[in-house]
């Protein structure tokens, strides 16, 4: 897995090109090491991912934001009309690291 820190988030790239191993990764690494942190998951490289692979992540979406932490996953392969509405899928980084900072705005005033 390759680790990019930035200010206020980290992202997490799979190196694998396995996507059912790296969401199960995932689901391992994520509450134990990045508690605390605001997370991006950079899916670019699978660029024909359909719904059911993009739900693997769900479960760890939902348990990180609980935690009034960011979760953001960056794929464009996706229509936006399918994603749950639980899930912050966005087709670039710089759209995620956007969504960070404006949660964390919500997050300061107490949203």
């Amino acid at each position: 897995m390759k680790i990019k820190n930035h200010n206020n988030f980290v992202v997490l790239e799979d190196e694998k090109n396995d996507i059912m191993d790296f969401a199960s990764f995932i689901e391992t690494q994520v509450p134990s090491k990045y508690k605390g942190q605001n997370v991006v998951l950079n899916l670019l490289n699978y660029e024909s991912m359909e719904l059911p692979e993009l739900l693997m992540f769900l479960k760890t979406s939902n348990l990180h934001r609980k935690t009034k932490q960011s979760f953001v996953i960056v794929n464009d392969a996706i229509e936006i009309d399918d994603i749950p509405f639980e899930m912050t899928v966005v087709p670039t980084l710089q759209e995620a690291e956007d969504i960070i900072e404006m949660e964390e705005i919500e997050r300061d005033l107490g949203f």
